[in-house]
């Protein structure tokens, strides 16, 4: 076996770490609904700062082992979680020098991008140390850590998940272009078959994978109203085979697997849209666009980060939602796929497909915006990124709307596309109303993960950035878990009644008073959990503490924390 030992900052609880920012307060719940309520039981440090040494978690039940990635060594760290929730580490799980079915090995440089857990398997997505080459996934057996096998996917696979039956492991290959735009491999999504388990893996072969592609967009099929397709157009990578623009153009990030198993989601995060995938056949049964938030009519944010306040007013733009995270859940035998609207800028090379409203490239279009010179002060939009492909006006040469990146919250929709709810402004809100009760400091507003004292510091680009969602079923009602990246922490909402969503509570392992510096790992520890990026929530049946617990890792503080959530009626 290659499993890589190496120095652990020492265990310590959550609360001797960081102070506990807010729980549920002014923004509560709404009247007779249960009070739900999290609190941490332990943390498993790295000692690492900034580097992504905490990424996405996975936990298996029978052998209660969390599983979490860290992108910066390179390997999956393994920690045990006893019966009181608190993690310890015991190993890591090296991708290096592991060898696939295609007969490739796996070089130094590679990087472990996702994990996921059924029956006695861990799911390992492995990207090419040169990222536009194809990648890998791996498997382990949990009881033991053996190396059962791997195969070939495509380029930079991101994303990946079981399937509840635990029949497949389907596999978002996001096929990012190369650093410098000299070329992009095309966006795939991977299929892979697995046997019913560990002891069958001599069954798993390069067959055992389907990929789903989506060159019919570039051969004549109809590319759906609003799927976003944009950039340079630049060659697939050498030796790959050739793929249309858009094919190229398209992204998977993140997939989400309905609970018959049938049927996955697959986020396109720059495209603004969800790829759903039939499972029996692996081919592509729809693709539809995810559309905006209208922050004219249908909430306000803070647009600026030079205003010196809490300013959440309606303003002309249009959030483009660009999930990355997505989850499902059925409401009365329907799913419903629940996406948080990160937004995502595309920057490679001299690219970058947007930049400050107040740049001369944004001639607004009289007609639209009277007051463009007002809207480009530095208090005003001036500031704001917006989008520079959507909203021109190539005959009149100007802009007649305005798109920002994402939609600072979460929404649910059908699985055919037809959205039921949208936040809105529900996030900001929660957390200005919680500054106002005195349950927050004013510096918690729009902060920034990587610093202190960094009050509306994300305010002209995508606020809190709620990053991943996670869906927990507790006594009969049903939450979402949304993760924000750059403030932190948890914001929970009742989506018991998918058109009724509302805030339940926020939570948050970090103390915006500890001034840190990030060379030493003793002083930003005391800072708490810095960005959060993905999550695992644990239902009661699972878990080694007899109640429902929620798995949250950090890039940043490169920390990992077990909460434990009650309900009380």
């Amino acid at each position: 076996m290659f499993l890589s030992k190496r120095p652990v900052a020492a265990l310590a609880a959550s609360a001797c770490t960081a102070a506990l920012l807010a729980t549920a307060g002014v923004a509560s719940a709404a009247p007779g609904q249960p009070t739900l309520t999290l609190e941490p039981l332990g943390t498993h440090a790295t000692g690492v700062f900034d580097a992504s040494a905490a990424e996405i978690p996975a936990f298996d039940p029978a052998t209660n082992q969390l599983f979490v990635v860290n992108a910066e060594s390179g390997a999956v760290d393994v920690m045990d979680l006893d019966a009181t929730g608190t993690p310890s580490y015991t190993t890591s799980l090296s991708a290096v020098g592991r060898t696939s079915a295609d007969g490739s090995t796996i070089g130094e440089g590679a990087v472990v991008n996702s994990v996921s857990v059924a029956r006695g398997m861990l799911a390992v997505a492995v990207e090419h140390a040169d990222k536009v080459q194809h990648g890998w996934t791996l498997f382990f057996r949990t009881s033991d850590l053996s190396y059962l096998g791997g195969v070939r996917v495509g380029s930079l696979p991101d994303g990946l998940k079981f399937s509840p039956n635990g029949k497949y492991v389907v596999v978002a290959n996001e096929g990012e272009p190369a650093d410098d735009f000299s070329s992009d491999p095309e966006g795939t999504i991977s299929v892979i078959s697995v046997p019913s388990n560990p002891n069958q893996f001599k069954r798993l072969t390069q067959d055992s994978v389907r990929t789903i592609d989506f060159r019919a967009y570039d051969e004549g099929a109809d590319l759906p109203k609003g799927v976003r397709v944009f950039g340079p157009d630049v060659a697939v990578p050498e030796g790959q085979e050739p793929a249309g623009y858009v094919a190229r153009n398209l992204e998977p990030e993140y997939v989400t697997i309905a609970d018959n198993g049938n049927t996955a989601f697959v986020s396109l995060q720059e495209a603004n849209a969800i790829a759903v995938v039939d499972l029996k056949s692996a081919e592509l049964s729809n693709l539809w666009a995810l559309g905006y938030v209208d922050w004219s009519v249908d909430g306000k944010l803070d647009a600026s980060d030079k205003d010196d306040a809490i300013n959440l007013s309606h303003w002309p733009l249009k959030g483009v939602l660009m999930p990355d995270g997505i989850a499902t859940y059925k409401y009365r035998g329907t799913d419903l796929v629940v996406t948080a609207n990160e937004g995502d800028a595309r920057e490679w090379g001299d690219f970058v497909d947007g930049d400050r409203l107040k740049k001369k490239q944004f001639v607004l279009c009289e007609e639209e915006f009277p007051n463009a010179e007002e809207l480009k002060a530095d208090e005003d939009l001036g500031r704001h990124n917006v989008i520079s492909d959507l909203g021109f006006d190539a005959e009149r040469g100007c802009y007649f709307d305005l798109f920002s990146y994402g939609g600072r919250g979460f929404a649910i929709f059908t699985a055919g596309g037809e959205r039921l709810f949208n936040s809105g402004d529900m996030v900001e809100q929660a957390i200005a109303d919680l500054i106002e009760a005195g349950e927050l400091p004013e510096s918690a507003f729009n902060a920034n993960h990587s610093e202190q004292g960094s009050f509306d510091k994300r305010s002209d680009d995508k606020g809190a950035e709620p990053e991943d969602v996670q869906i927990g079923q507790i006594q009969g009602r049903t939450y979402a878990f949304l993760g924000l990246e750059r403030i932190g922490g948890v914001m929970v909402f009742d989506v018991t009644d998918p058109r009724d969503a509302h805030y339940v509570t926020y939570v948050n392992n970090r103390d915006l008073s500890v001034e840190y510096d990030e060379d030493n790992a003793e002083d930003f520890a005391l800072a708490g959990d810095l960005g959060s990026e993905g999550m695992a929530f644990i239902p009661a049946s699972e878990s080694p503490t007899k109640t429902p617990l929620l798995v949250v890792a950090n890039e940043v503080s490169g920390t990992t924390t077990v909460w434990e959530i009650s309900l009380n009626r």
